[in-house]
């Protein structure tokens, strides 16, 4: 008596052939996230960098000059009249600093800087501070901050630190939507009450766990839901539109291209000429500037940012709606032609 072999229902090997290609291509990915990240630290530094000088005219070309000489295209400098014009642009956050020209005989000029618009660039205008007083080793040239940092992030990075994370919620959160839920109404009602909760918590801790803001608590939270909402769904709509595909070019625009641009740390004018603007076109760049905004400054200068969120987010939202009904229509398609393709072999029955 014979006996019949197991059968085994595990799927065949991969052909050797795929083995180079993979390998190249994972080394073409590693070479991809050193340059996105990388490149940009290396090369960054100011670039016309919005600042003013405040003052009468004579002064002001004189440190204009002065600032020039010292910092060659670094900064984008304009003229004011005086120190509360420069006052309200840094509050509008059309610039992140001004340097007041003295009036009197013998009186110094001062700085005025705003550390949580950007604490690189704050930095910077505090070093050139001392190039406004050579007469001194020490330069006697007071410094401002308009709008500092909170007791517990003194050194102001609580944002930069949190970017990455913010981030990666967005994108992992729609990963494991897609991945757990198959009913579209389901995979949306998860995302928006993940973007709106999760924006809430965010918002909390950075605010009365961490002390990183110190803005609107109702404002703040809605700034981080808008933005991980904006992440989320910009997901959600590539992965319904190209499938797995759409996952991996989700993960290059936020992480890869969206992160290492986003210029949080720095702003966007740190970044190498042309970055820093692209960056600001992709949700993290957008959602860091619009959560500083709020978060700092009442929401000044945060149009253009709520702008390219809303665009993320809407588009997001028709690539989800398109691809789930092209795909329910597939499905309906699939699911009504066996039941076509018996209709007529019952009727060859009874016609015999």
């Amino acid at each position: 008596m014979s006996q019949t072999p197991a059968r085994t229902d595990s799927p065949p090997a991969a052909s050797w052939r795929k083995v180079p290609t993979l390998v190249v291509g994972l080394v073409l990915l590693l070479v991809a996230m050193l340059t996105a990240f990388a490149l940009p630290a290396i090369n960054s530094g100011p670039h016309k960098v919005p600042i003013a000088v405040a003052g009468p005219g004579p002064a002001a070309e004189r440190i204009a000059a002065q600032l020039e000489k010292a910092a060659p295209g670094a900064f984008d400098v304009r003229t004011l009249p005086d120190a509360d014009a420069a006052r309200a642009k840094i509050d509008d956050r059309d610039i992140y600093g001004a340097v007041v020209a003295g009036t009197g005989e013998g009186a110094k000029p001062e700085v005025l800087i705003a550390t949580v618009a950007s604490p690189t660039i704050a930095a910077s205008l505090r070093n050139l501070a001392r190039s406004l007083d050579p007469a001194t080793a020490k330069s006697a040239v007071e410094v401002h901050d308009l709008h500092p940092p909170t007791a517990d992030d003194p050194n102001g990075v609580g944002l930069t630190a949190g970017a990455l994370p913010l981030v990666l919620g967005g994108y992992l959160a729609a990963m494991l939507i897609v991945t757990l839920l198959r009913d579209p109404a389901q995979r949306a009602v998860t995302a928006f009450g993940f973007s709106l909760i999760g924006g809430f918590a965010l918002a909390a801790l950075l605010q009365y766990a961490f002390g990183v803001t110190r803005g609107n608590y109702g404002l703040t939270s809605l700034a981080i839901a808008f933005s991980t909402a904006a992440t989320c769904w910009a997901i959600m709509g590539l992965r319904a539109l190209l499938g797995g595909a759409g996952l991996g070019l989700g993960a290059a625009m936020m992480i890869l291209l969206g992160n290492p641009l986003s210029g949080l740390a720095g702003g966007p004018e740190w970044l190498p000429a042309g970055w820093g603007t692209f960056g600001q076109y992709l949700p993290p760049g957008a959602g860091g500037t619009l959560l500083r905004s709020v978060a700092f400054f009442d929401g000044s200068g945060s149009v253009h940012a709520t702008a390219v969120l809303a665009c993320w987010l809407v588009g997001g939202l028709a690539l989800f709606v398109y691809g789930s009904r092209r795909d329910a229509a597939k499905e309906a398609a699939a699911q009504a032609a066996p039941a076509g393709e018996k209709q007529p072999q019952a009727t060859t029955v009874a016609a015999s």
